[in-house]
């Protein structure tokens, strides 16, 4: 079959896009995707993604560089590796951003360039289906489920009334008119057949669009190489089944591989820094340094502390209470498997300042990381400080020539002290929310930083032993002006130097919004067919 389109990708963004130049447009589209074509039945509950943390069934689990400033460790920093990328393997967290965000980009993209959020709100508003919020920030008419957790539970009710208790104004939208404040996020997923369920990618736009024949979607195929003839990308090379398969496009390829696998694309075409691409031998098809730079990840530090009494979801997915809840899901759709357990959470600066700088996460539960071995799981709350725009910058660069091998990646978490003393400074705030009423009477212990941990040095090497990635990863070919040498894109998402070539995930990020990545990924697929159609 001839193609019109190729998105090598099938994450959130490709899967808007193909939806979209399929459905709208009537265009012959084949997207390629290296992962399964479902995720385990289980996943489609709210709750389900929580037995699948840290397993490699549906991710690529990276391991970064050892990383000097957090004395030598290298934090493992996944990526969805399913039909749907990250939407069908998250927390469903429905975040945009800060309008400031997308503002800074139109204004780093020389004015007028369509990024600003005015230009970005209908892309947002025209996907989303929301249960609960319907007006000029809110869509009812997409096919996006956005709706409020099934269920709160009382350490996340006891935490929105500590922090309106410390002064700070509860927020019914943090995707409205303003971010700052304390509430309930909102989360991709809503009832369906009596149900609530997940609302990924695939359920929410690309399901429709595969009965049409001119839709081809091709799974467990890994994409090694973007053909380029005369300086125009004119089709992909890919593995399926064991067999080298080549497929050409007569109009565009996009590129939708997610952050870190974008950037290795990119660079085994040929398309990144000449240097670097040297040392692999592989052939310059486009010198752009830029290309594997830029990276960005929100990243999070916690303070633990267990609970007096069960108010939380500890316990809640094992034994006698899995089956519980698992039959009250089924049979009525309510409980605690109609929650992923993260309901609420707080954007705030601890400097005072109107912008948030971060958005302190509420989970009901000892929130324990793949490199926390010492520390017993109990009843109890952790709070952890997300850094919103962190300073640091990171790099993914090529271990080999081999598609099939990992990029190297290097996420420099608290590359910049500005971003460490932010952090600290945010412990100490969520130290002193939590002595607040009503939660500080449920309060049993803080287990973590412990509270011999006071002085600045001894809180940073708390940050250092245990920051995570929020899984975030934005930028490593990023968008911007003429003037910036490091710009692997225009403002039309286009990939300078090599014609008929778009990247169309959130590694065309020039700077990471305020907030959970798969909204603006989502957006980022329309935004991207209405460029490629002249919208």
């Amino acid at each position: 079959m001839k193609y019109d389109y190729i998105i090598a990708g099938g994450g959130s963004s490709a899967c808007v896009a193909a939806a979209r130049l399929v459905s709208e447009f009537g265009a012959r589209v084949l997207l390629v995707e290296r992962g399964p074509a479902r995720y385990a039945r289980l996943m489609r509950m709210p709750a389900g993604y929580m037995k699948y943390l840290g397993r490699e069934d549906f991710l690529e689990m990276h391991k970064t560089v050892a990383q000097p400033r957090l004395n030598g460790r290298a934090p493992i920093v996944p990526q969805a590796k399913v039909l749907g990328g990250g939407s069908s393997v998250n927390a469903m967290v429905y975040m945009r951003g800060q309008q400031a965000d997308y503002d800074h980009w139109d204004t780093y993209l020389g004015g007028d360039s369509g990024w600003s959020y005015k230009d970005l709100l209908p892309h947002f508003t025209s996907l989303e289906n929301n249960r609960r919020l319907n007006d000029a920030y809110h869509g009812t008419g997409g096919k996006l489920l956005v709706s409020d957790p099934g269920q709160l539970c009382e350490m996340t009710e006891d935490f929105i009334l500590a922090a309106q208790a410390m002064g700070l104004p509860f927020n019914a939208d943090f995707n409205g008119s303003r971010q700052n404040g304390v509430g309930i996020m909102q989360h991709t997923m809503g009832k369906a057949g009596g149900a609530m369920r997940r609302s990924d990618a695939v359920f929410s736009f690309l399901a429709d669009a595969m009965r049409d024949k001119r839709l081809t979607v091709v799974t467990d195929a890994l994409v090694s190489r973007i053909i380029v003839e005369n300086g125009r990308a004119v089709g992909i090379d890919y593995t399926h089944e064991g067999r080298s398969e080549r497929a050409t496009a007569s109009e565009e390829v996009l590129v939708a591989t997610g952050t870190y696998n974008t950037a290795k694309l990119l660079m085994l075409s040929g398309i990144g820094p000449a240097s670097h691409l040297a040392e692999h031998g592989i052939r310059v098809e486009a010198d752009l340094p830029g290309v594997g730079q830029n990276l960005q990840d929100h990243h999070e530090v916690p303070v633990i502390c267990s609970s007096r009494r069960a108010s939380g979801y500890f316990g809640q997915d094992k034994g006698w209470n899995m089956i519980r809840n698992g039959l009250q899901y089924l049979l009525f759709g309510t409980g605690p498997v109609t929650t992923t357990g993260i309901e609420s959470c707080l954007f705030y600066d601890p400097d005072g300042g109107e912008r948030p700088t971060i958005q302190l996460y509420c989970a009901p539960i000892v929130y324990l990381d793949r490199d926390i071995t010492d520390m017993k799981s109990t009843h109890g709350v952790t709070l952890t400080s997300c850094l919103l725009r962190p300073k640091a910058r990171g790099s993914v660069k090529l271990r080999s020539d081999r598609a099939t091998d990992q990029p190297i990646v290097d996420s420099n978490f608290f590359g910049e002290d500005e971003d460490l003393q932010t952090t600290i400074r945010s412990l100490r705030f969520a130290r002193r929310l939590l002595a607040a009423e009503p939660i500080a009477s449920n309060i049993a212990a803080e287990m973590l930083p412990g509270r011999d941990v006071e002085s600045d040095e001894a809180l940073a090497q708390h940050c250092y032993r245990f920051v995570k990635t929020n899984y975030h990863p934005c930028g490593t070919a990023k968008m911007g002006p003429d003037g910036d040498p490091m710009a692997v894109l225009d403002s039309q998402l286009r990939v300078r130097g090599v014609e008929a070539l778009r990247v169309i995930d959130c590694a065309s990020v020039p700077f990471i919004p305020s907030g959970n990545t798969n909204a603006i990924a989502l957006a980022l697929g329309s935004k991207a067919v209405s460029l490629i159609q002249g919208k």
